[in-house]
């Protein structure tokens, strides 16, 4: 190692390894100790030791596997010092006297099999939706519960609660430190594709905030679907949830105007679309549809979305979208994969091919359910079609529920600026 930067960048160095390291460090201390709090502690040894020497020593040439072993040669130090530690690190065993040298990575398929393992323990089905949402960017995104916190607009001790009691459960729940197999790796699945999905649409349309979008979390989604697609390159789900979020990503850039405001995509500027994103989007999705065909499988629920945005994508305008295309695959998710948000959105393709008119009457048909009633973009659909059809006092009526219900202020000025075209008062 040679000292041949700055302190200032030494540090930045630091923190660029850091969080880029930490999945790795954590699932791997995780597999090593057996326990995720233990692992968090060491790596945060690790990083107070990289502190203060990279500094004056230089950054190591594998600063991951210097990471990895200075936290090791922590746990060692604690055990001989603390003998609470020393029986919480009880499956410490023989590993820590036969690791690599400081400068030899770890092998691929290790860390593939400790992340894999991490994802599938913070997102199991025993933590509540929020707790694996949490869990998942504290130890898979490596974001500070502060980061985390700030991205879905709540308070900093909320998500530390969260975090802290999804451990506790994952501890007395005894949930295994394990990648399923079989038919339960398909089931657990979902839960760990759901999670990511559910991070890239709190970026890509935010509930709550003043921002309509954050680009970190679309990121840190697309970062994560891109590592499951890596580690499990069989699974045609993974490769079309990877489709839809390369090509719903593409948009990102088009989606907000020169004041923070809501872009919608008819009045979107599509040369401003991302093309690197929308091939990478097209190619995932050819992926998944060749992976299910070699398994015989139909394509999921990812893949059938992934190919709506598609068809999107191909289109230079607005007026050259097929839209009788779009209404027929949101057929074919609707009849697979039915739920009253699909009914919407092909209330929504139907009204393009067919007519306001035709529209309205699917999004009325999902009155009775009341699976919606406190869901404010289907008041936000029909104000439109209401609009659309010149009943504008009830469409305007609509836009004011939406507003209320809507916890983001870029999109409530958006359905209020709606309401007042409308005529509302």
């Amino acid at each position: 190692m040679s000292p041949d930067r700055s302190p200032e960048q030494t540090h930045r160095a630091v923190e660029t390894v850091w969080r880029m390291e930490w999945p790795r460090l954590v699932a791997g201390l995780t597999r090593v100790v057996g326990d995720i709090d233990a692992a968090e502690e060491l790596a945060q040894d690790a990083l107070v030791a990289a502190l203060e020497q990279w500094p004056r020593d230089g950054v190591p040439p594998n600063p991951g596997g210097w990471l990895m072993l200075t936290a090791k040669h922590r746990a060692i130090d604690r055990i001989r010092r603390n003998q609470t530690f020393a029986r919480k690190l009880a499956l410490l065993g023989h590993q820590l006297v036969t690791e690599q040298a400081p400068n030899e990575p770890e092998p691929d398929g290790a860390v593939a099999d400790d992340l894999l393992r991490m994802m599938f323990t913070a997102c199991h089905p025993v933590l509540p939706e929020q707790a694996r949402v949490a869990l998942t960017l504290r130890l898979l995104g490596g974001l500070t519960t502060e980061e985390i916190a700030r991205a879905f607009v709540v308070a900093e001790s909320t998500v530390a609660q969260r975090i802290v009691r999804a451990k506790r459960t994952i501890a007395a729940k005894q949930v295994p430190y394990e990648v399923p197999s079989g038919e339960e790796l398909t089931e657990r699945l979902a839960s760990v594709l759901a999670v990511v999905y559910l991070i890239f649409n709190e970026g890509y349309a935010a509930t709550a905030g003043e921002d309509w979008i954050r680009v970190e979390l679309c990121q840190d989604a697309l970062r994560l679907a891109r590592i499951l697609a890596e580690l499990l390159p069989a699974e045609p789900e993974v490769h079309g949830l990877v489709a839809l979020l390369e090509l719903q990503a593409s948009r990102l850039p088009a989606r907000t105007g020169p004041a923070n405001d809501v872009v919608l995509l008819a009045d979107q500027n599509r040369t401003r679309w991302d093309r690197l994103l929308i091939r990478r989007g097209f190619a995932a999705l050819g992926r998944a549809n060749a992976v299910a065909r070699d398994r015989g499988l139909l394509p999921g629920s990812y893949a059938l979305q992934a190919a709506i945005a598609a068809v999107h994508a191909m289109a230079a305008t607005p007026q050259d979208t097929d839209w009788r295309r779009i209404a027929g695959l949101y057929a074919v998710l609707a009849e697979r994969f039915p739920s009253p948000i699909v009914e919407l959105n092909r209330a929504v393709a139907v009204s393009k091919v067919h007519g306001p008119a035709a529209g309205l009457d699917l999004v009325d048909a999902l009155t009775a359910s009341g699976a919606l009633d406190s869901y404010h973009l289907y008041y936000a659909v029909r104000g439109d079609l209401l609009s659309q059809l010149g009943r504008h006092s009830e469409a305007g009526a609509e836009f004011i529920r939406a507003a209320e219900l809507t916890g983001n202020k870029a999109e409530r000025a958006l359905l209020l600026d709606r309401a007042k075209d409308s005529g509302a008062r």
